[in-house]
């Protein structure tokens, strides 16, 4: 038997991180894991329930009983808590606006994490590679990833990037709606995570002037190498 082969990307919102993390995934042929979409879905699970997020117990509890189950698939992630699909609710501005609140409280992200840490270790064994991207992820979830890659862009492309996923649109306006979800999330995030520059043996990849293609050829150079 070989040893499973695990990836893990870091990076900030709109630097690429979900997409590449992706293709290299389809790559090895193997399973994919989006850390962040735990996050969201707890945090859609919170409001549907009606959990207040000013009470870090009452979201800590949350955090321990999360129904979540987690799709590997790199061509179609999915998420479900309970019974239902919320692979596209959890996406939504609303959740967006929230997530940080649920993400910031120390107690939660330790659960979490370990969840997340479960989790790469069954798709690893069951895929024979794994690809997980996320807050943390090179640094505490798998500081010993065969591969650890730090994407990372201007500000200007991350906010031009999200704002075509969101809004379809890049123009001024459409940017500055985007603003909040992006720099503001990043910076209350970056309160307990440290995602903006590489830790010691993680690989930075800046894509600001990169199109999306080049942004893969560039990630499965790093992972091509230390495959051998």
């Amino acid at each position: 038997m070989t040893t499973p082969f695990v990836v893990g990307v870091d990076g900030p919102s709109g630097s690429g991180k979900s997409s590449v993390s992706r293709a290299i995934a389809v790559h090895l042929g193997g399973g994919y894991l989006d850390t962040g979409a735990m996050y969201r879905a707890l945090t859609w699970w919170c409001l549907e329930t009606g959990v207040d997020l000013g009470d870090a117990d009452a979201v800590i509890r949350a955090a321990t009983d999360l129904p979540l189950a987690m799709s590997a698939d790199p061509s179609e992630p999915g998420v479900v808590v309970g019974e239902t699909d919320v692979t596209e609710a959890i996406r939504t501005s609303e959740i967006s606006a929230q997530v940080s609140r649920v993400a910031t409280i120390p107690e939660v992200r330790v659960e979490m994490q370990q969840q997340q840490r479960d989790l790469i270790t069954v798709i690893a064994d069951d895929h024979g590679s794994v690809v997980a991207e996320g807050r943390d992820i090179t640094t505490v979830v798998a500081p010993d990833a065969d591969v650890r890659l730090l994407l990372t862009a201007s500000e200007e492309a991350r906010l031009r990037r999200r704002s075509a996923e969101l809004h379809g649109q890049t123009d001024d306006e459409a940017i500055e709606r985007t603003r909040d979800e992006v720099v503001r999330r990043d910076q209350d995030d970056s309160t307990v995570s440290q995602f903006l520059t590489a830790a010691d043996g993680v690989v930075t990849l800046d894509t600001s002037d990169l199109t999306f293609e080049e942004s893969v050829a560039a990630a499965l150079e790093v992972v091509d190498a230390a495959r051998g």
